[in-house]
This record gives C-alpha cells, sequence and structure tokens, in this order.
C-alpha cells in the first residue's frame, strides 16, 4: 500500500518540478499541482486503504473491554 502512495507522491513532485520549470510554469502553479495532484489524493487513499485496520483495532480494543468487565 505504501509503495504505491511513495510512487504517487514522486509523479506528483516531478510533475510540480516540470511545472515550475516550464517557461510558462509558475511556482503557485506548481504549488496547486503538488497539492492537488499529490497530496490530497494521498490523503484520501491513505484513508480509504487504512479503513481496514482501524475497524480491526477497534474491534480489537472492544473485545479487550468485553474481557476486562
Amino acid at each position: 500500500m505504501y509503495l504505491v502512495l511513495i510512487a504517487w507522491l514522486y509523479v506528483a513532485i516531478m510533475m510540480a518540478v516540470a511545472e515550475a520549470t516550464s517557461t510558462n510554469g509558475t511556482l503557485l502553479g506548481a504549488f496547486f499541482t503538488l497539492t492537488l495532484y499529490g497530496i490530497l489524493p494521498i490523503i484520501i487513499i491513505g484513508y480509504v486503504m487504512g479503513t481496514p485496520a482501524r475497524r480491526k483495532a477497534r474491534l480489537r480494543l472492544e473485545q479487550q473491554k468485553d474481557k476486562k468487565d
């Protein structure tokens, strides 16, 4: 899971660098490219792919709580 996210971040960084160094590009455009194509999708995909792990942790915590009572 993390390998895909790291690879996507690498691609987004390269897109932002290309935007910043282009003759018609700007640093503001590079910032938005990195944010909208890189960071935002990584946050969303990381959250969605982490849902099963959070669910298992919550169930495990509830089971431990039930055993103590």
